[in-house]
């Protein structure tokens, strides 16, 4: 359990918290490509309690500016995409990408008036389907060498939903290795297809889909060590005597976490405060093997929230679509096949911001109690002007944060983490686009 004050140093992500300051030093998903309208790439945005609107530049690259117009708070929401800018309905000011106020035409024509206007303003960089913010002060670090930024774009999909709770609660849900065991079991066959394929695929060595596999042997053995990009977790589950089911997951510092998703599959997931009380989670999905058919995979997505929020349509107002009957003959939850409404729910019906001092965490608990050691700690260094986690400070240390490396597969017990080891380099090398990497020697 945390302490009062503790929970709220790790929840609280607003303007000139602790926490909000550390955040703002790295990238932060701001919005998914897909989703801004060809006819007006001009989108309000809400992130880490800060409102923005994003829009494209004439470059083709894209601009963060602050919502309100300087001069009488207007909305730039809705202001004339012009000119490289924006330019607001009310009295025609115009800013550029840079946020600093290029127009006034109201005033005298020898006013310098202008030059003195600026709004907030941040860098973006599009990345794999997202567009990516800094919030931070000064320049912003480069970018990692990433699987999911590293894949060819063809090999990857990109989307996004909102959940209803702080996005503390959504990360630690993705780095708890033992929930897969109840949350997303079957009373029976596992139905799904495409997307849930993670629990549904044949796992590689067995002929036993990860739902049941998982669902039958529910007491792992957790490990959690420090990587270079966060926390390494593994999942080891003792399958007979001789052989071990080896799952690793990662916490890349300081909100997302990557997953294995099926033999040839891999996604990582940001959670993104709006505000204390809402985020949304970002996910690059990303495949080894095979080119993804992104029309289809938006296509599905699409049917499970609403726009323009992508708010789920089970959500806390129906009861997450709960059905009494269907927890009694198919799924663990009673909450339909899509896995993204079971971790919603969970993390969901915590509240808006769960109570971490009234919590008992046991033995399986590792990850998350590490997890909340090295942010307190972060959180800390960052006042203090020390060192954070995968933190690239140039661009060599930004090329040695790669991978990171996530698996699911069968290994002898003797010498299981050679297996894995050797497994996921040949993956790599017979990837199309991964072949030349190394990061399953590291």
């Amino acid at each position: 359990m945390l302490k009062p004050e503790e929970n709220e140093r790790v929840t609280r992500s607003g303007p000139g918290t602790p926490l909000g300051k550390l955040m703002r030093a790295y990238w932060q998903p701001a919005a998914l490509v897909s989703e801004m309208a060809p006819e007006r790439q001009v989108k309000p945005v809400r992130l880490l309690g800060e409102d923005l609107v994003l829009f494209r530049t004439e470059d083709g690259g894209w601009a963060l500016v602050g919502r309100f117009c300087a001069h009488r708070g207007v909305d730039l929401a809705f202001a004339r995409h012009e000119n490289d800018g924006l330019r607001c309905l009310y009295h025609g000011w115009l800013y550029g990408a840079d946020g600093q106020c290029k127009e006034q035409p109201a005033e005298p024509a020898h006013s310098r008036f202008a030059q003195r206007i600026r709004i907030p303003a941040y860098p973006c960089v599009e990345r794999n389907g997202i567009v990516f913010a800094y919030l931070g002060e000064g320049d912003p670090p480069p970018f990692p060498a990433y699987d999911a930024f590293t894949a060819p774009a063809q090999y990857t999909f990109a989307f996004k939903g909102m959940w209803e709770c702080n996005w503390l609660q959504g990360l630690e849900g993705g780095i708890d290795p033992s929930h897969v065991s109840f949350l997303h079991r079957f009373i029976d066959e596992d139905p799904r297809e495409v997307y849930g394929q993670q629990f549904s695929e044949i796992v590689e060595g067995t002929d036993q889909k990860l739902s049941k596999l998982v669902g039958d042997s529910y007491r792992p053995d957790i490990e959690v060590e420090e990587a270079e990009h966060g926390l390494r977790v593994y999942a080891l589950r003792q399958l007979t005597e001789d052989v071990k089911h080896v799952r690793i997951t990662n916490l890349v510092f300081p909100n997302a976490f990557v997953v294995p998703f099926g033999n040839s599959k891999v996604f990582i997931q940001w959670h993104v405060p709006v505000d204390d009380f809402t985020h949304y989670w970002y996910m690059i999905f990303y495949d080894f093997a095979e080119e993804t058919d992104q029309a289809t995979l938006l296509e599905q997505r699409l049917k499970e929230v609403s726009l323009p929020d992508y708010r789920p349509l089970r959500n806390r107002e129906n009861n997450w679509g709960y059905d009494p009957s269907e927890q009694k003959n198919l799924t663990y939850t009673g909450m339909g096949l899509d896995i993204n409404v079971h971790d919603q729910w969970a993390v969901e019906s915590m509240g808006r911001i769960q109570d971490r001092t009234t919590e008992r965490l046991g033995v399986s608990d590792r990850a998350v109690t590490a997890n909340r050691r090295m942010l307190l700690r972060a959180i800390e260094s960052f006042e203090a002007g020390g060192a954070i986690p995968a933190h690239p400070v140039d661009d060599e240390s930004a090329a040695a944060l790669t991978g990171p490396l996530a698996v699911d597969t069968i290994a002898p017990t003797a010498d299981w983490e050679a297996t894995w080891r050797r497994r996921e380099a040949e993956r790599r090398a017979e990837s199309p686009w991964a072949g030349e990497k190394t990061h399953a020697e590291r």
